[in-house]
């Protein structure tokens, strides 16, 4: 369900209505948007024609609403997405065919994961990830490497919990996650293992701006068992080292 957003300010409510789509919900009727967004229908039924109008919505032949081209546009222009995914992308590229496993790079938004890029390798393990998709930081190699780096505040925001679990092998213990974290800042790079599925593990490492800061974490997903992530971790701080001279 989307987060409700009171009935005040026109914007608020035209947000809420564009925060009732999902990667499950692409397509909603009139009645759907209405209750996803915790809005009256008239309310609803007016605002979607304007996204309409504007193109932040389409609206097919049956009536039903998806996110329209507009919307995409606007939202590829935000730098810390299109600029990194431009510099990154050749090098992810090479990531992917010397490895033929699925690639991802990601930034921190507020207590979670968003993801700029994924590349899918021909050999790769399934994975729950997809561009401009948003994950917790406490599970995933790149949620682990921008957690590690993150501001005070927002790593004991994720340690306070609570931590969801997704498999037998998530750690949810705030001790466990903190000594975790510290290997991660010790090491340069983490260690995801079977901790968002259990068929799975990722090695993640950080991406730096010109003045040390992480801004944001490559990481190469691997099925469990196939390879150690000591083998894999040259490859990745390799990548995540040459894309951050980039960005000088």
């Amino acid at each position: 369900m989307a987060r409700r957003v009171p009935t005040g300010p026109v914007l608020g409510r035209a947000l809420s209505i564009l925060e009732a789509f999902g990667p499950r919900h692409t397509r909603l009727t009139l009645t759907d948007l209405a209750r996803r967004a915790g809005l009256p229908l008239s309310t609803v039924h007016r605002l979607a024609g304007e996204l309409v109008s504007w193109g932040a919505l389409e609206r097919d032949a049956a009536g039903r609403y998806s996110v329209g081209l507009r919307l995409w546009e606007v939202g590829s222009l935000a730098p810390r997405g299109l600029g990194l995914r431009e510099r990154a992308l050749p090098y992810l590229e090479d990531l992917s065919q010397v490895t033929h496993e699925n690639v991802q790079l990601a930034v921190r938004e507020g207590a979670e994961v968003v993801f700029v890029e994924r590349i899918a390798g021909s050999r790769a393990v399934p994975v729950h990830t997809r561009v401009g998709g948003r994950f917790a930081l406490s599970a995933t190699g790149v949620g682990l490497v921008l957690l590690a780096h993150a501001p005070r505040e927002v790593q004991e925001e994720v340690i306070g919990g609570p931590i969801e679990r997704f498999t037998a092998y998530t750690v949810t213990d705030p001790q466990a996650l903190r000594r975790l974290l510290a290997d991660v800042r010790a090491n340069g790079f983490a260690v995801s293992d079977r901790q968002v599925t259990e068929d799975a593990l990722s090695v993640g490492a950080p991406i730096r701006d010109p003045h040390g800061a992480v801004v944001a974490a490559l990481s190469l997903v691997v099925r469990h068992g196939t390879v150690s992530p000591h083998a894999l971790a040259p490859l990745v701080l390799s990548s995540a080292r040459a894309i951050s001279r980039t960005l000088t």
